[in-house]
């Protein structure tokens, strides 16, 4: 790639969060670089194709590289070369459930050689409190004058390019300069900016997400107990959400899962010494769902010797996102339990098990709707269908 300045580089910005925001600063006349440090993503994205789905993606990619407005690199020399550097590079949690709150540190301190004085940092994907703080003295060590501020990410996937331009964006830093030039980079997108401390920043972003990882579990939860005694949830939850505006946001049943949900409710746990009884306490229902639901077909099927087909397979519905999604929970439980599992979504390409639809509704006994995909909505099988998400519109009872 030719030699030049860009305003804004993207850290990690050829994944769900980074190339939509990239996208998006391009189309507001911002040149964009983005870094990744896989070269299939990077080369993917200088050709035009988005390396994942995301609504009006392709062709918005299109039309910023079309106009030179945006490039990616595998050169983290494009770093230097930027005004502005934004990081999106979250925290993980590893297998115990604890996060690791120098993930993003170290991510920058492997980036220290390429910054320069006077840039902008911005940290944009969830963070453990206190990573801000903690990327500030990595900052401070290399004496180079860097302002840092923490915008947190607030898109759902599947509507990127409607909420980075409609939701108001969380600006938060601990100077003057960092909050300004902040809110004058992600004006560029939105007219509303709201200013808090990036400790405040921090914890709106685990509280949103945890906020939703909650309601989920209690209509999970909800769903469990009229299961149990032979009610339809989806019954009651409409006579309760019907034209009765203190219900409307009650939920209906299913997995709470993708990479966010359930990783910031245990951040937000380990950051309170894990006195967070109703986080915990969501986690159980909403992990425990698919473990339900095969209890309960084992009561009523001759598991060990049917096969079950799962109908998707992504966390989420009309998304390739397989990431901490619980069907494959449900596909590890069941090979366990049932005689043979076979599996099928439209849009995940990267599980090479899956196999067509048309397989699986030839060859299953029992069928689970397991992501509620819109291609599922017109079929009408024949097998018992375990639909939780009531796609078929038959009822959630299992």
């Amino acid at each position: 790639m030719h030699e030049k300045d860009f305003d804004v580089c993207v850290v990690g910005g050829c994944g769900h969060v980074g190339l939509p925001l990239a996208i998006a600063f391009a189309r507001a006349g911002i040149d964009v670089v983005v870094f990744d440090v896989n070269p299939v993503a990077v080369e993917s994205v200088n050709s035009g194709t988005m390396p994942f789905k995301e609504p009006q993606g392709p062709e918005l990619l299109n039309e910023v590289r079309a106009n030179g407005s945006l490039h990616a690199s595998t050169d983290p020399s494009v770093v230097a070369r930027s005004t502005a550097v934004v990081v999106v590079v979250g925290t993980p949690v590893d297998e115990h459930l604890n996060p690791d709150p120098h993930a993003v540190p170290l991510a920058v301190e492997q980036l220290a050689g390429h910054f320069r004085e006077g840039q902008l940092l911005v940290l944009r994907s969830t963070v453990y409190p206190g990573v801000t703080r903690l990327v500030e003295e990595v900052v401070d060590r290399l004496g180079l004058g860097i302002d840092v501020a923490f915008c947190p990410e607030r898109i759902a996937e599947g509507n990127a390019f409607t909420e980075l331009y409609s939701l108001p964006q969380i600006v938060s830093g601990r100077t003057d300069s960092a909050v300004k030039r902040a809110s004058e980079l992600f004006s560029r997108l939105t007219s509303e900016i709201v200013v808090v401390s990036p400790e405040e920043a921090e914890l709106a972003k685990l509280f949103t997400n945890t906020w939703r990882y909650i309601k989920f579990a209690a209509a999970n939860q909800l769903y469990m107990i009229a299961n149990e005694h032979g009610l339809d949830f989806e019954r009651i939850r409409h006579a309760i959400t019907y034209e009765y505006p203190r219900a409307a946001d009650m939920p209906g049943p299913g997995f709470a899962a993708g990479p966010c949900l359930f990783k910031d409710t245990m951040q937000l746990a380990a950051f309170n010494n894990n006195n967070f009884t109703l986080g915990h306490a969501s986690m159980m229902v909403n992990e425990g769902l698919p473990l339900y639901l095969v209890d309960r077909m084992e009561r009523r099927f001759d598991l060990k010797n049917a096969t079950v087909g799962i109908l998707g397979m992504a966390f989420k519905a009309e998304s390739d996102d397989i990431r901490s999604s619980l069907s494959y929970k449900l596909r590890r439980i069941l090979r366990f339990k049932a005689g043979t599992v076979l599996c099928t979504d439209p849009y995940v390409t990267v599980d090479a098990d899956l196999v067509p639809l048309d397989e699986v509704l030839e060859r299953a006994d029992i069928l689970v709707v397991a992501a509620p995909h819109p291609e599922y909505r017109d079929l009408d099988p024949v097998q018992e269908t375990i639909d939780v998400w009531n796609v078929l519109g038959r009822g959630v009872t299992v």
